[in-house]
This record gives structure tokens, sequence and C-alpha cells, in this order.
């Protein structure tokens, strides 16, 4: 029961670190790219608009950090569990 238990709870952290990473990219890419465009146009970085930004570059840019930091927490959290690799 007690590896069951680990199991679960190994795949809920697992779950809960995708769904966090997911809703911040979507935030990112719809939110600010296209839904708060307009209120970001009066913002301006390197020449063009912050919305315009964010949709061609930030939520690129924002991918990628979540690539990193969803590997080093994975890491963390199969080290946790002794899933991890040696």
């Amino acid at each position: 029961m007690s590896e069951n238990s680990s199991n679960a709870a190994y795949w809920s952290a697992n779950v809960r670190i995708i769904l966090i990473s997911l809703v911040i990219w979507a935030l990112v890419s719809f939110g600010f790219g296209i839904l708060l465009r307009p209120a970001l146009a009066g913002i301006s970085v390197g020449g063009t608009d912050l919305g315009f930004w964010f949709a061609q570059q930030g939520s690129i840019l924002v991918f990628l950090a979540l690539i990193f930091f969803y590997a080093w927490k994975m890491n963390k959290l199969d080290a946790e569990h002794g899933v991890d690799e040696e």
C-alpha cells in the first residue's frame, strides 16, 4: 500500500507541475499576446509595443524557460521519490 501511495504522490506532483507550467504559458502567449494586447500597447519594448513583443518573442522565451524549469523541478522530484537517474 505504501508503494501505491508513493506512486500516487509522485504522479500528483508531476501533473501539478505540468498544469502550472501550461497555465503560465497560456497566460503569457494567449493572455498577454492576444487578449491583453490593447492594454499593453502603450508600453514600448525594443521599438514595439509590449503586447506584440509577447506575441512574437515573449511566449517563446517563456516556453524555453518553462522547459528548463520543468527539467530542474522534475530532477528534484525524482530524487525525492528515489527514481532519479544516477
